[in-house]
């Protein structure tokens, strides 16, 4: 039976439309979610796609993490459900306090866009389960507000306890401490990325196939349960 994942739509989202496609590629069911709502409509897992929520006013994210949606997204991952916010989504996550830390400015206070390869370094969450350890893949990184900043002792416990998801080869991209590119909540199934899977899902694309394994690997865990 396919699994189903809930794809989260807020004003403002662009990438939901990508994520679905990605879950489908992957086996998938992609199942809507409107952020006015609190029905999950039964789904396995949900993703929270980029985009800039409620136009990114206050601070990316901040709007999207009161919206109704995320109290009974707030309850289930608490209760085990797997979800992954990309870019925007992972500033949400960190808005909604689901994921420690703040996603700021770049370095440099550009919009960056282009491709780069990040190094999984975490296979134990529901979103990566089907990578090799330290797979190197090259996926999308597309957003003005990506860098990962916490205090000293959230970046010890997050390096310490092995929550950090992805790291950025070859140095700093943004302006993220310790290049810090995805990171993962203590239980392990929320998982926050800044870089854009959904954008590296086929060889014609310019980025290839090195996000796919993100949805493949929630199907495979899902499916196992």
């Amino acid at each position: 039976m396919a699994r189903k994942v809930g794809i989260v739509t807020f004003p403002g989202s662009l990438d939901d439309v990508d994520a679905a496609r990605a879950v489908r590629l992957a086996g998938g069911v992609a199942v809507p979610l409107w952020h006015a709502e609190r029905d999950l409509r039964g789904v396995d897992a949900v993703i929270l796609p980029g985009g800039f929520s409620y136009g990114d006013y206050l601070r990316c994210g901040a709007i999207a993490a009161h919206s109704p949606v995320m109290t009974a997204l707030r309850q289930a991952a608490r209760a085990g459900l797997p979800l992954l916010g990309i870019c925007n989504g992972f500033q949400i996550l960190c808005e909604a306090h689901l994921l420690p830390g703040a996603l700021t400015r770049n370095h440099r206070r550009r919009f960056i866009n282009r491709e780069v390869t990040i190094k999984i370094e975490n296979r134990a969450t529901p979103w990566t389960a089907k990578f090799t350890e330290y797979e190197e893949v090259t996926v999308v990184l597309k957003s003005g507000e990506g860098a990962y900043l916490a205090d000293l002792a959230t970046i010890g416990e997050l390096e310490s306890a092995g929550r950090v998801v992805a790291r950025y080869v070859g140095g700093d991209q943004n302006g993220s401490l310790d290049a810090i590119a995805g990171i993962a909540s203590e239980e392990g199934n929320v998982v926050g990325l800044m870089p854009h899977p959904e954008h590296a899902m086929e060889a014609l694309t310019g980025a290839g196939t090195g996000g796919r394994r993100f949805f493949e690997s929630i199907m495979m865990t899902v499916l196992a349960r």
